[in-house]
């Protein structure tokens, strides 16, 4: 048997290593994947993703081959100036990434981070931490959106995964007090319907919900860009609404409009 990594890329600015974790060894995959991100800072590329892979169970009944693990681990250029995050943390602010949060910013701007096992895990995680986090941010990445179903085009899987979401809503709401704010975003298009295995273009969904705001459903617009988002977080823990050094405009007064005294 010959025992080797597999390396490739896509669309995006990434150097993916893919190997299987019980035969060529989970360490081993890391080590080379965090030498591979040395080579890659020269590169100016934006992460390295290492990526194992076991047998599927049903490879024998003539299902799939292989399957990933969350064993995943990306290695990412670190950003090229203070982000939002780095504002919150020298502000005093708590900042708790859950999932691949903290490798997506390579650890930057986030204080703590809790790493789970697929959406129901980090929803799991997510529910348990509101009860726990009386204050600061809660930054949550669900993944199997992207990497079981958005990138294998899998609908019943995506629509399984809504279906998922949904369901736990509810509670979640449950827990907001009375000034919190929830944002529920995506970084990119990965429609399960289109051609091809790479991201896809549409405009992603953009929801927020707080208990403050008394003035019913409103709409927030084709925003100009993702810097939008975290303007808006800074704004709702901060009570600033913007930064001359980073993009974006913050929607809070919008969510907030004719609700009185509540910044």
């Amino acid at each position: 048997m010959c025992i080797r990594d597999s390396l490739y890329t896509s669309a995006d600015s990434v150097w993916q290593i893919a190997a299987h974790e019980e035969h060529f060894g989970l360490q081993r995959l890391l080590d080379i994947s965090k030498s591979a991100r040395k080579i890659c800072d020269e590169l100016q590329i934006g992460r390295v993703i290492a990526r194992p892979f076991i047998d599927h169970p049903s490879a024998k009944a003539g299902g799939p081959r292989f399957q990933r693990t969350y064993n995943r681990k990306d290695y990412a250029q670190l950003p090229f100036a203070p982000t939002f995050l780095d504002l919150l943390v020298s502000e005093g602010v708590h900042t708790l990434g859950i999932g691949k949060i903290s490798n997506i910013y390579a650890g930057q701007g986030i204080a703590d981070n809790i790493d789970t096992k697929g959406n129901a895990d980090g929803l799991k995680v997510l529910t348990e931490q509101l009860d726990e986090v009386k204050k600061g941010l809660l930054f949550c990445n669900l993944i199997d959106f992207d990497m079981l179903y958005g990138h294998r085009r899998d609908v019943p899987g995506f629509a399984d995964a809504l279906e998922e979401f949904d369901a736990a809503l509810p509670a979640m709401l449950s827990k907001l007090g009375p000034r919190d704010l929830m944002i529920l975003a995506s970084d990119h298009g990965n429609d399960p319907t289109y051609r091809g295995t790479d991201h896809t273009r549409e405009y992603i969904p953009l929801i927020a919900y707080t208990p403050a705001a008394k003035s019913g459903p409103r709409p927030l617009g084709t925003r100009n860009c993702f810097g939008d988002v975290g303007a808006t977080v800074v704004d709702a823990l901060l009570a600033r609404s913007s930064d001359p050094a980073l993009a974006g405009a913050s929607f809070l007064p919008e969510i907030l409009a004719n609700t009185p005294n509540i910044q």
